[in-house]
């Protein structure tokens, strides 16, 4: 997955309109134009690296004027300890540049992070891990990008993507049946069809209606081999909900061919990144 420049250029000054306003009062009022520093970023736990790019991206628009080393790669397994940059160069612009340039790494660390720890745990098995739609407005791509690094797939990027019918679509229009066949009537040939089910009866109900992806909501492990059993290839099986990394192993042996998560962008745990400058 390649980011669009212009998309991460936007969002980096979007976040440093916010961060810095018109001036840094200490830095401007304190540091000399002139004034050169050497600093570098330091891994402060064991993790994937994520977001380097960007992160390096912010010094050049937050200033310039600064020679930014990559020494890990995006997608790099750290430990605490290792040395993942080295900057050289303004120190205003360093000074001025930290936090959201931290900001967006650590972010996309941890999810990155977060991602390949359960496709870890699910190794062995015909699982991919997901992430969803439950992302940050404005970040979703870099989200989603960070879950590549990690080693996980994406889901749709948004509405467009896929016709999904949750059970909110189901409920609404009136069942799965009348709903994937006015579905069918309107849509073109390139689009798939994904429908939720709760129960194995609507799992049933959706294969008679050939749909390509059915999403098995909620259910037990138990009625997950089951639903593995009645599908016998017919169409693709994700499991979503409720599942974490004490359970995903166990999921992923009843046989289901996705696993998508959105704990992986809505509530992941930044990895800890420290930026120093050299005295």
């Amino acid at each position: 997955m390649k980011l669009l420049k212009c998309y991460v250029d936007n969002i980096i000054t979007t976040a440093l309109m916010e961060d810095i306003n018109y001036i840094d009062v200490a830095a401007d009022n304190l540091i000399p134009e002139e004034h050169k520093s050497s600093a570098y970023y330091v891994a402060k736990d064991t993790g994937v690296v994520c977001g380097i790019e960007v992160a390096k991206r912010v010094f050049e628009l937050s200033g310039g004027d600064v020679d930014f080393r990559i020494l890990i790669k995006d997608g790099t397994k750290v430990q605490k300890g290792d040395i993942i940059a080295e900057m050289e160069g303004s120190t205003l612009t360093l000074l001025k540049g930290e936090r959201t340039a931290l900001n967006l790494l650590q972010h996309m660390s941890g999810i990155a992070t977060a991602t390949n720890k359960c496709v870890e745990l699910v190794a062995g098995t015909k699982t991919s891990v997901t992430d969803t739609r439950k992302t940050l407005p404005g970040l979703r791509a870099l989200q989603k990008y960070s879950v590549t690094v990690g080693g996980g797939k994406n889901h749709r990027f948004n509405l467009s993507d896929c016709a999904m019918l949750k059970d909110n679509h189901i409920d609404a229009y009136g069942g799965i049946t009348p709903a994937v066949t006015a579905l069918r009537e309107k849509i073109g040939h390139t689009i798939k069809i994904e429908v939720e089910v709760r129960t194995l009866d609507e799992l049933k109900e959706a294969l008679d209606n050939k749909v390509e992806i059915i999403m098995l909501d909620n259910m037990t492990n138990d009625e997950m081999k089951k639903a593995v059993e009645i599908t016998d290839g017919r169409a693709l099986l994700e499991a979503s909900g409720n599942i974490t990394v004490e359970n995903i192993r166990s999921v992923a042996e009843t046989g289901v061919d996705i696993i998508s998560l959105g704990a992986l962008t809505h509530s992941v745990k930044c990895f800890d990144i420290s930026m120093k400058i050299k005295k």
